[in-house]
């Protein structure tokens, strides 16, 4: 048999001229993918390259209008997300698509739930799922009610869905988007596995070394159009990088230009009411600066910033704005002081996807625009037409379902949203997760020019090197406490590591 005998026989999904529009986009124009059996295979781009929109295509979320898909020898159309899952297509989401109300095991089994009689075999649900756990080396409570777990966890447990499918063709969206190193090598451990039984990943991630650690081939799409389709072993970042924004980035990071002055912010002995939390939480931050807040997965670091914002509630402790003490009961009291904060959850906490982008602009600052008891529609417009123009959002109009962007399109109206607040304190929580390597350099020039402006900037990051190469100095958390603030020209990724593991 020849190699492209054997290749022809491998394939299991191919994708041929797919083209799917909507009002005002054309989303794909002429795409195509081929995924082979025992391969993960990359599909990379842009936001709003199309990535999301061809998967949804296959998967039954939308309808092609024209093209070919053939599943296992055979075209297919699916017309329900149940329909694909029935027939082997699986999809790892990158919004967590869970019911947290339910029990991990209710979750796993939604739809298909295991009967005795006219009941519900709960007592073979719970050993099923424990088994794919104890396959999957997933250590959780089928029992848990999802609400108590962490993001994390969350994203393990659809993970262990979607392989409680045993389905041939595996998608995954921005998978190690809410993972810890720890749990991004696990992750590669279950794909590995995926690929033993002769599944075909398919694989989106923004982080260029994942992608050249465990893919075989890429695809590479930009604005709805099939550029290249390439093995792995055969490009480098710097083309790949070339070939998704049409132009070679000479550089990760923008240049630091901005010159920390006068303290702004103190916060001393910090502590949230509910355990476990933050405590005894010391820092301060300068006019100018940007701060990182670093740490291992389950170390706190969000809850500094919620605590901060009102979120959650302070139990103990002193904040001081410019000299004076500012207490934050509430996020609208936040707001009021000058705080904003653009949180990590955007598809839970950060928009509202069933509405427009307008009124996700404007929505944190909407008393500004009352004029002798009416809304100043005139100046509503002018100001969401900033949040599209500065921030570089890609919409048809300022009408458009925020929830039909691509998640890097969503992130900069919810930034947008929030300098139009006009914040002493802006607080970003993982700021470009999900987001491509062009987006995520906007984000960054707009980062350092806000500081260079003489804003406050706090960022969480999961990405080391993100906090290398955007802050000025990081805050280091390990279990609900600062194990230390190191100055981000003098200190590297060993020694941030060590202090996220101080109190552990």
């Amino acid at each position: 048999m020849t190699d492209s005998q054997e290749q022809a026989e491998n394939v299991l999904l191919e994708v041929r001229d797919v083209h799917k529009a909507f009002p005002g986009v054309k989303a794909l124009d002429g795409v195509r993918l081929t995924v082979r059996a025992h391969s993960v295979h990359a599909l990379m781009g842009e936001n709003g390259a199309g990535k999301s929109t061809l998967l949804k295509c296959l998967f039954g979320i939308y309808a092609k209008d024209s093209g070919s898909i053939e599943f296992l020898g055979k075209e297919v159309a699916f017309r329900t997300a149940k329909e694909a899952l029935e027939n082997g297509i699986s999809m790892v989401h990158q919004e967590l698509n869970l019911v947290k109300q339910r029990s991990v095991m209710d979750n796993l089994w939604l739809g298909r739930y295991p009967s005795k009689g006219w009941f519900v075999d709960e007592a073979k649900m719970y050993r099923d799922t424990k088994a794919i756990f104890d396959e999957l080396d997933i250590d959780i409570d089928p029992r848990q009610t999802v609400a108590k777990l962490t993001v994390s966890e969350m994203q393990m447990v659809e993970i262990a869905k979607a392989f409680s499918y045993d389905a041939k063709i595996v998608i995954m969206d921005e998978p190690t988007s809410s993972l810890s190193e720890k749990e991004v090598a696990h992750l590669f451990t279950i794909i590995d596995k995926l690929k033993q039984r002769g599944c075909g990943i398919i694989y989106i991630s923004h982080k260029m070394e994942e992608i050249f650690k465990i893919c075989d081939e890429i695809t590479v799409l930009r604005d709805g159009k099939w550029i290249d389709t390439v093995r792995a072993a055969d490009t480098d970042m710097d083309a790949l990088v070339a070939k998704m924004v049409g132009r070679s980035l000479t550089q990760r990071f923008p240049e630091k230009t901005n010159t920390p002055g006068k303290v702004v912010l103190q916060v001393r002995n910090l502590t949230a009411k509910n355990q476990p939390s933050v405590r005894g939480v010391d820092f301060e931050l300068r006019e100018g600066e940007v701060l990182g807040i670093g740490g291992l997965v389950g170390a706190k670091r969000t809850d500094i910033v919620e605590t901060l914002f009102g979120v959650r509630e302070q139990a103990e402790g002193e904040i001081l704005l410019r000299g004076k003490a500012v207490h934050n009961r509430t996020p609208v009291e936040a707001i009021k002081n000058g705080f904003a904060l653009v949180t990590e959850e955007r598809r839970s906490t950060g928009i509202f996807a069933g509405l427009d982008i307008s009124f996700n602009a404007l929505i944190a600052n909407i008393k500004q625009y009352e004029k002798a008891g009416l809304l100043d529609s005139a100046r509503m417009r002018a100001d969401t037409q900033w949040v599209i123009d500065s921030m570089r959002v890609k919409t048809p109009d300022q009408k458009t379902r925020i929830g039909t962007l691509s998640g890097g399109n969503q992130q900069k109206v919810i930034l947008g949203r929030w300098l139009l607040t006009q914040p002493d304190i802006l607080m970003l929580d993982e700021p470009t997760r999900g987001i491509d390597v062009g987006a995520k350099f906007e984000i960054y020039q707009l980062i350092a020019d806000l500081a260079k402006q003489g804003k406050s900037v706090m960022v969480i990051s999961s990405e080391m090197p993100e906090l290398l190469g955007i802050t000025d100095r990081i805050l280091v958390m390990s279990a609900g406490r600062v194990a230390g603030v190191v100055e981000t020209a003098r200190t590297n990724q060993e020694e941030i590591l060590q202090l996220s593991a101080k109190y552990l």
